[in-house]
């Protein structure tokens, strides 16, 4: 092989390269975009939660951590019970 074949060789593959890498860079980039997206319509809902329930921030210091703990109580029993509910909705459909 002459030395200008495998030159133009090498810059062909470079080429390549350059165009693969630019166009996976686009969809890294419009992934990331998607991903920030949901990202920031999932903030705004949880934000709508804390707002919409009790604000723990407005209590004395003395009961903030009771007031976070009876917050968590609160929503493991709510899964709990929705897990229990969909659990009884699937064996009666089985049967």
């Amino acid at each position: 092989m002459q030395i200008k074949h495998l030159i133009v060789f090498a810059l062909v593959g470079i080429v390549a390269l350059l165009g693969f890498n630019l166009v996976n860079s686009y969809q890294h980039d419009k992934n990331r975009e998607i991903i920030n997206s949901r990202t920031s319509t999932a903030g705004l809902d949880t934000d709508k939660a804390v707002s919409g329930s009790e604000n723990i921030a407005s209590k004395p210091l003395g009961e903030q951590p009771k007031a976070i703990l009876d917050d968590a109580t609160s929503k493991i029993d709510q899964a709990e019970q929705t897990d229990q509910a969909r659990l009884a909705q699937m064996s009666s459909n089985i049967q």
